[in-house]
């Protein structure tokens, strides 16, 4: 069972940003880290608890790296009752053919977004859920004004712009230390870092996440701040979605890629 507490801040930025409607049928993304694990056990409680009925199943892009291996997610997953999907692509492979080693990061991110995509809709399932937590936004926000001049981070809700699927993050409200100290509690399956050009050097995500630390160290009301900074640029659950039924649990969201 998942902590209260990631429970509370999941439920919360479910209920805020109104992700889950009645009849959703949820795909959750599952690398086998301890952000997607945590979150895989915290839709499982709310399932468990919700009024609202929504149907789970999760699903692992393979990238075809050789330092990575799925096989205890295999058994894992199913043992908990729910759907399990496995796509290998060669992802990876596609990486080194077309990009620089400093681009593999957006370039394997966008390939296993489509192939996400593709998975959800060969079986069925409208909602695509993501794990990234609140220090994943802060990085982001502070990469994009950083290096683009421009003041954007993650959408805690979005239609992507084909219109037929909707992603959700509902831990954008949980701290990273949060998720590390429940994986490690509850002896989750673990599926440790493998991107071989992460291994190469430093990325400018680590480098804003050592930025944050230290300057956690000194305001330990940072990441408060920075999420009441980025509310706006998340999509204020009020405005986004003031136009929903009577019946949902979400409106329309704004568009995304």
């Amino acid at each position: 069972m998942a902590p209260k507490s990631l429970l509370r801040l999941a439920g919360q930025a479910i209920g805020h940003y109104r992700m889950i409607r009645p009849g959703d049928r949820l795909l959750l993304g599952l690398s086998g880290g301890k952000d997607s694990l945590s979150l895989l056990h915290v839709l499982l409680d709310l399932r468990r608890r919700a009024p609202v009925h929504f149907d789970l199943a999760a699903v692992t892009v393979d990238p075809q790296s050789q330092d990575f291996d799925p096989s205890p997610l295999q058994d894992y997953v199913p043992s908990l009752g729910i759907p399990y999907f496995y796509e290998s692509q060669p992802i990876l492979e596609r990486a080194r053919a077309h990009m620089g080693k400093h681009s593999y990061c957006s370039f394997c991110a966008r390939m296993k977004r489509g192939t996400l995509y593709a998975c959800a809709r060969r079986e069925g399932y409208n909602v695509l859920v993501l794990a990234q937590h609140l220090d994943d936004l802060a990085e982001s926000f502070l990469m994009s004004a950083f290096h683009n001049g421009e003041l954007r981070t993650m959408k805690a809700h979005y239609r992507i712009r084909a219109g037929d699927l909707r992603v959700i993050r509902p831990f954008v409200y949980v701290r990273e230390r949060q998720t590390r100290a429940f994986a490690e509690a509850a002896g989750l399956p673990v599926i440790s870092e493998n991107c071989p050009a992460c291994f190469a050097a430093p990325t400018e995500r680590v480098r804003m996440k050592e930025i944050l630390a230290a300057q956690e160290t000194i305001q330990p009301h940072l990441f408060q701040n920075l999420l009441r900074a980025m509310r706006p640029l998340m999509g204020d659950g009020q405005e986004v979605f003031r136009q929903g039924g009577a019946a949902g649990l979400a409106g329309t969201p704004a568009e995304e890629d």
